[in-house]
């Protein structure tokens, strides 16, 4: 071969090489795993804040409905009435939806490097997303900047109600463990703790429901069980 030619397609195949970029990683969402039973979690970037955007789903025991504790955790899978983990992990709302906590159980349930964001932390997400600062110091359904149609999934809520999921939260509506001792909302909405206390026997939480797109400040037992987003540390 000419050994000019060969130098010249020698310089190609550098400069081609040095021009390859690797593929490029968006650092607005990804996955992380749970150490403690490697499973995986899709996460979102919203604002400054990295949330996951699934229900944490860490079961480390599981209780009937009819159990409950304002001071000691429970765990709860909607519609499960056993005790066993292994077979609460096979049931489908597991998987779709996670679990349960009473309010004891949420404090301490998010892995290493996360936490439960507790009712500022929440109060930031919603006025990034277009609450207004009043609103956002309320209790109740407050509807400024429909922010629970940005926050609901563009699936599983009945009766119409999915939101537009806009902001990546992808919120489903898995239910929750009432006050009277039964499972009651799956399909309809979901609410989320905070780790927050608004009494000795109450603490905050986050709710949704699938005939509004408000987003819902309200306080409930701590024996009561509802689901739990994670917030990165």
């Amino acid at each position: 071969m000419n050994k000019k030619i060969g130098l010249s397609l020698i310089v190609l195949v550098l400069i081609v090489a040095g021009c390859r970029k690797e593929p490029a990683i968006n650092p607005d969402n990804g996955f992380f795993s749970d150490s403690r039973d490697l499973r995986e979690y899709q996460w979102v970037r919203i604002g400054e804040q990295v949330w996951m955007a699934e229900n944490l789903a860490f079961l480390p025991a599981v209780s009937p409905v009819s159990f409950f504790s304002e001071t000691d955790p429970y765990f709860y899978i909607y519609g499960y009435q056993g005790t066993s983990i292994s077979e609460a992990k096979s049931a489908a709302n597991f998987s779709k939806y996670g679990v349960l906590f009473n309010w004891e159980a949420a404090r301490t349930a998010c892995p290493s490097g996360w936490h439960l964001p507790d009712d500022a932390e929440w109060k930031i997400l919603e006025t990034f997303l277009g609450m207004s600062q009043p609103d956002a110091e309320g209790v109740g359904m407050r509807e400024s900047g429909s922010v629970g149609k940005k926050l609901k999934s563009t699936s599983a809520w009945d009766n119409n109600g999915i939101g537009d999921n806009s902001s990546g939260f992808t919120a489903l509506p898995g239910g929750y463990r009432s006050f009277s001792g039964n499972f009651e909302g799956i399909g309809l909405g979901a609410g989320f703790w905070s780790a927050s206390e608004k009494s000795a026997s109450t603490a905050w939480y986050r709710g949704l429901v699938f005939y509004n797109s408000n987003a819902h400040r309200y306080s409930y037992g701590k024996s009561d069980g509802f689901s739990v987003r994670c917030l990165q540390d």
